[in-house]
């Protein structure tokens, strides 16, 4: 496909020798508008349609110079994707470098921030990326999903045509610039962004040497069906909600429970599969108070552990694992809101459910039975949206490598998901072909992406570990996270490092040293 495009795109006039940025103006490609394209000196960008006098990332200010190519890429009569592509004036590393799309998209990413583990155009730029960003075909915002209503060609463009025609656009992009190709291409995103990466990996895998899956939204109709009926389980009845006032309660209860299961009393649960933490040791004995739950709030959480599951107990989806209940990326945010109605989960289900799944705006969450329309789910979206084959022997076979780490302490999607993608893949390509291209990393105490109470700084070593994967042939073993005491923010310093180990191995203790010391710990295989 690459090598059928890069043919187009000579016949139709793409330089072989380098082009200037604003000879890039001109370039014709294949259903795609180059809008602008224009020279950006050291550290003058401007964030489009940042607010006046708002703060200045400060990546920005240290941005070296580069040409920034804007474009809209039309596949079909009812496609808008809207792309940039950044290409460093100088000392360009010969790669390229795709950032992906969290939510329902609809805008490009152009800053993630110290406080991610995955790079935005700005941050790839400034390790000398060429990169490139889309907003998968549509505005909104991320938990906006309207533009789906009625366009079944931007449904395609989100699931995965969007994040594909990007990747083929620049690369014909970076050889007319640079008067190459890139020697290597590089895919790293998180969330929806790793349901994007998988994507890559399964339907078009030529487009990346190495891919970083974070956390992927990869069973996404089966993740909506879970969302909706930990929405009913909370929400039905006023009195099973759970108020974010009572998750400290809940989060002190299972870290008693279960902190030093791991042979160490850190403030870290290492693997919550073995944490059996009920919910009934909460209930309250006397009045009501922040400190205990009612006998329809125990039940509410018993659901939320247990998954989304049919009226016959066949699981649908995983559920939350028990130590991800605070912080700042915990269950406020993503299962409780501020109040009933306010979290992500209930944004992302009503939206995705009327406007995304079932095409009807006047669909109501609480009609969704999980018997009947998880099916016409799948039937209607699955193929458009969900990222789940585990048949990866083209993108092997042709030198492919796929890194996936997931949070244990994940509250927005079940971290055991993940797992069961990989051991999809491991079962049907067997362990030593698996072995060859894959490794999944289980990070303890990550929540969504980044935030957690463990190390959850590790993007950079992920990354550089992936490029020696792919480039010298060096499969990776362990991964050093960090963790900051301001998150994100090397300058405050250091408060623990951990191993990160590839699944199954876990990192365990030498028992000598400190014990917020990688040094002091070593890869190994659990004890049953």
């Amino acid at each position: 496909m690459i090598q059928r495009i890069f043919v187009c795109a000579i016949l139709i006039g793409v330089p072989v020798a380098a082009a200037t940025c604003d000879n890039l103006a001109s370039l014709k490609l294949e259903n795609t508008s180059i809008t602008a394209a224009q020279p950006v000196a050291e550290g003058a960008f401007t964030t489009p349609g940042a607010r006046p006098n708002a703060p200045v990332p400060a990546i920005y200010k240290t941005l070296p110079a580069f040409c920034r190519v804007q474009g809209v890429i039309q596949p079909s009569s009812d496609s808008h994707t809207e792309f940039e592509v950044w290409l460093p004036a100088s000392a360009w590393n010969g790669k390229y470098f795709g950032v992906g799309n969290g939510g329902f998209a609809g805008s490009i990413d152009y800053v993630e921030g110290p406080a991610r583990n995955v790079p935005g155009l700005a941050d790839a730029l400034s390790a000398g990326y060429a990169a490139s960003a889309t907003d998968a075909g549509h505005k909104g915002g991320p938990t906006d999903a309207k533009w789906a209503l009625g366009h079944p060609e931007k449904v395609v463009d989100f699931g995965y045509r969007a994040i594909h025609e990007t990747a083929e656009q620049s690369k014909a992009i970076i050889r007319a610039f640079y008067g190459e190709a890139p020697k290597h291409s590089y895919f790293d995103s998180c969330s929806n962004g790793g349901r994007e990466a998988l994507m890559e990996a399964q339907r078009f895998p030529a487009d990346y040497d190495g891919i970083i899956a974070g956390a992927p939204a990869a069973s996404f109709t089966h993740i909506l069906a879970a969302f909706t009926l930990d929405i009913q389980a909370t929400e039905d009845d006023p009195a099973s909600y759970i108020s974010s006032a009572k998750l400290p309660a809940i989060g002190s209860a299972v870290l008693s429970a279960c902190d030093a299961l791991d042979g160490l009393k850190d403030g870290v649960i290492d693997d919550p599969r073995k944490c059996h933490f009920d919910p009934g040791t909460l209930l309250c004995t006397s009045a009501e108070s922040d400190s205990c739950l009612t006998q329809p709030q125990v039940v509410a959480l018993r659901k939320i552990y247990a998954g989304a599951r049919t009226s016959k107990g066949e699981q649908i989806y995983p559920g939350y694992l028990p130590g991800g209940e605070t912080g700042p990326s915990g269950w406020t945010a993503w299962l409780t809101g501020p109040g009933p109605g306010k979290s992500a989960h209930y944004a992302f289900a009503t939206q995705g459910g009327a406007y995304l799944i079932f095409q009807n705006a006047d669909w109501n969450y609480r009609t969704f039975n999980p018997d009947r329309d998880v099916k016409i789910a799948d039937d209607t979206m699955g193929q458009r949206l969900n990222a789940t084959d585990p048949n990866l022997k083209v993108f092997k076979n042709r030198g492919g490598k796929l890194v996936l780490y997931h949070g244990w302490s994940d509250g927005a999607l079940a971290p055991t998901a993940t797992i069961d993608y990989y051991q999809s893949v491991v079962s049907n390509m067997g362990r030593k072909d698996a072995d060859s291209f894959t490794r999944l990393y289980m990070v303890p105490g990550l929540q969504h992406c980044n935030p957690g109470t463990g190390p959850n700084s590790f993007g950079g070593p992920m990354i550089a570990a992936l490029e020696r994967w792919v480039e010298q042939r060096s499969a990776p073993d362990k991964i050093i996270a960090t963790k900051f005491k301001a998150d994100g923010n090397p300058s405050n310093g250091v408060v623990r490092t951990r191993p990160l180990c590839p699944y199954p191995q876990v990192a365990r203790y030498s028992g000598s040293g400190s014990i917020d010391e990688a040094a002091n710990f070593a890869c190994a295989i659990p004890k049953p």
